[in-house]
């Protein structure tokens, strides 16, 4: 089928399925998305031989435009005439259900060519029925650690608070085990962890989860009924296959997914790329919590014998040698550091990337010890692999022996990788800093590697990969252009990118307005600006009669806001954190039909995705421009890697990325077309200074006002 034909087709399906949807209304924006889509993509030639240019398309979507349904309809016409497939990566679980649950049953039941999709996850959601089975006492042996929880990990909050209440956690395990089999064996369970009433505690279901370092795979005595391989196999019937930025980026190259070159692409909510490129590429070590050493040369002493292989390294002496490492960098990080109190961190970065020459030896060795051990363990590991696959009639002993090796091998990768990246000189520094953490009622310290630069990252691993792509979100330019996106995502001046800018169907100028408030105190002064901002905060929130969400740039401001709060007032605040989000959600909600005043305080976190239409959000009040906090190790390092080549972190990174977050809190304002209301940001800044102009550029049109003393001017 010709590139036209095919691009014909795509925008034929689109118009199917738009007419096909009960209320619809006419968006030219919308079609022009589907538009594009459909003549950037529908030329392009998949396969990694191909020698004919890729396609990467950047389109920003504003609120309202209906973009899902561009990209579906298109995007599952054309893969379907074609005869490849669909990836569409998310990065929140909100949207996946919304895909999975209402957007593709609505594609399926419009289009005329049936396709089957289906919900890619990572191993680690699903059970291993082996270690379940060992855990519930099916063929276990009196005495056999053979998965035994991980004691190393310091339990959760909620876990922590148990723990000192007195509840034995192996009482606790035992019945989730029983429990998790006898519904696993009954079919009432899948063994998809998501599926299961009440999600267990993670170090709980570590014990059982399906992990890679500890499978088999075909060699596995459950492999037929395993329930990460069933998962598997649908997917591989699925012509569209819902995924998310971190399982995407952590499958290159692991044939989990379908073959990037060889199918289209959709990465919706795609700002988030750049953060989860770094993330994944990040590593850490712990420093506090080494046991698990102690019981390694065991292990693999163990395991040796089993099947009467000689080990090659003495690991005894390499695991001894490794903690001593370790716990020699742990005093030089106690000598470094102040101790947190309880609750809080604290950070050393390395400045320039640059270890202290004391530092160098310490971490040579560990860097050393790792990888002897590593080297023992992956040829062990190799080795028992070979038999289960030689001997079928081993497969059983050879899983059981092949998982308890396992969980060393990422403990082990770590400190590997953290090393490495420690010692790591570079004309690009990477950020490396050292962090003791208090959250858990103990101090935990860690080393961190992490590279600065993103876009670095994905051009090397992901976009050499993909012949047609997607990119889509409502919020991928700052300041009016597509530039800082471009280059955090490793595509500025890629010849194979298009962009394009869809606005959304709101009016913006009738339907709302953007009030910035000139207070006396500049708001780099927080001791003057914070209490002068509360106080303006409380005269607004007098007067919210229905739906409202004050969003803050930190806890304590937060906290100094909600200390402010009369008594009055405290009956219509909700603040996040004071209970679960959803609950906190309902019962905003439930006040608002009620016909009460109901206002939510949060952070970072509440000013993205948080989707309350109409009444539910008549205010939105923005308490300081969202500028990130400077002391984040890896935007320190980068900003200090700038400096040192002359160029301007402040506007190069901070700005723009200040002017997305700002785009995304204002955005929670107007969710439809029938809504009205007012956005008030109390950072004078957004008008006064050069940088403010900028962001503001990036906005909405909304019509803007200034209020000086309580009077309200228009710009």
């Amino acid at each position: 089928m010709s590139a036209d034909a095919l691009a014909n087709l795509a925008l034929a399906a689109f118009d199917r399925v738009v007419s096909a949807t009960p209320g619809f209304r006419a968006r030219p924006g919308q079609r022009a998305m589907a538009q594009h889509i459909a003549s950037t993509l529908g030329g392009v030639t998949l396969g990694q031989q191909s020698a004919l240019q890729p396609a990467i398309t950047v389109i920003q979507a504003g609120t309202g435009v209906g973009k899902s349904a561009a990209y579906l309809s298109t995007t599952v016409a054309m893969a379907l005439a074609r005869q490849t497939r669909v990836l569409i990566s998310t990065a929140t679980v909100a949207l996946q259900e919304q895909l999975m649950r209402k957007d593709l049953p609505a594609l399926a039941a419009a289009l005329e060519t049936p396709f089957v999709y289906a919900l890619a996850k990572g191993r680690g959601r699903y059970v291993c029925k082996l270690k379940l089975e060992r855990l519930a006492g099916a063929g276990a042996q009196a005495g056999d650690e053979l998965f035994e929880a991980d004691e190393d990990t310091p339990p959760a909050r909620a876990a922590f608070a148990r723990q000192l209440q007195g509840e034995d956690p192996q009482q606790r395990r035992t019945k989730l085990y029983a429990l998790l089999a006898s519904t696993l064996a009954s079919g009432q369970w899948d063994g998809d962890r998501d599926t299961l009433a009440e999600p267990p505690e993670p170090r709980d279901w570590s014990g059982v989860a399906a992990e890679r370092h500890t499978c088999t795979a075909r060699h596995c005595p459950r492999y037929r009924d395993c329930s990460y391989y069933q998962a598997r196999t649908q997917l591989a019937q699925a012509q569209v296959i819902v995924a998310n930025h971190d399982l995407v980026l952590a499958s290159l190259g692991l044939k989990a997914l379908p073959e990037l070159d060889n199918c289209l692409v959709v990465f919706d909510e795609g700002h988030h790329l750049p953060a989860v490129a770094l993330a994944q590429f990040a590593s850490s070590m712990d420093l506090s919590s080494l046991r698990w050493l102690d019981k390694l040369p065991k292990t693999l002493h163990e395991v040796s014998e089993k099947i009467q292989v000689a080990l090659a390294q003495d690991v005894n002496t390499l695991a001894q040698q490794l903690k001593a490492a370790l716990q020699d960098l742990g005093r030089m990080v106690l000598d470094l550091l102040t101790l947190p109190s309880a609750g809080h961190d604290a950070v050393h970065r390395f400045q320039d990337g640059r270890l202290p020459a004391a530092w160098l030896e310490p971490v040579t060795l560990i860097q050393g010890h790792a990888a002897g051990l590593s080297k023992a363990l992956e040829a062990l590991g190799a080795e028992v692999k070979l038999r289960a696959r030689e001997d079928p009639s081993q497969a059983l002993g050879c899983a059981l022996l092949y998982a308890k090796l396992g969980p060393l091998a990422p403990r082990l990768g770590s400190v590997l990788a953290t090393s490495s990246g420690l010692l790591e000189h570079a004309a690009q520094p990477l950020a490396k800093w050292l962090k003791a953490d208090s959250s858990s009622g103990l101090v935990l310290l860690t080393a961190h590697a992490c590279p600065i630069v993103p876009g670095d990252l994905l051009r090397d691993s992901l976009w050499r990969q993909v012949r047609a792509a997607l990119i889509t979100s409502a919020s991928l330019t700052s300041c009016g252009s597509f530039d800082y996106f471009l280059q955090e995502a490793g595509l500025l001046d890629n010849p194979a990118v298009s962009t394009l800018e869809v606005a959304s169907p709101f009016n913006y100028a009738t339907q709302g307005r953007l009030i910035v408030v000139e207070t006396a105190a500049d708001p780099k002064h927080a001791a003057a600006y914070t209490p002068e901002m509360v106080g303006e905060l409380l005269s607004d929130l007098c007067r919210v009669e229905r739906g409202a969400l004050a969003l803050f740039t930190s806890r304590v401001q937060m906290k100094a806001a909600v200390a402010a709060l009369g008594a009055a007032l405290q009956e219509r605040v909700l603040v996040q954190g004071q209970m679960a989000r959803a609950r906190l959600l309902a019962t905003h909600q439930a006040r608002v039909e009620a016909g009460l005043p109901s206002v939510i305080f949060g952070l970072q976190s509440f000013g993205e995705g948080l989707d309350l239409p109409g009444h539910l959000c008549e205010t939105v009040l923005i308490a300081k421009l969202p500028f990130s906090p400077p002391s984040e190790p890896v935007e320190e390092a980068r900003a200090e890697w700038l400096r040192s080549v002359g160029r301007d972190p402040f506007s190069e990174l901070t700005v723009p990325a200040t002017g997305i977050k700002l785009l995304q809190w204002t955005g929670r304002a107007i969710r439809t077309e029938d809504d009205h209301a007012s956005v008030i940001c109390y950072d004078r800044r957004l008008l006064r200074q050069a940088f403010g102009r900028r962001m503001l550029q990036g906005l909405p049109p909304y019509a803007v006002w200034r209020r000086v003393g309580g009077v309200l001017l228009a710009l």
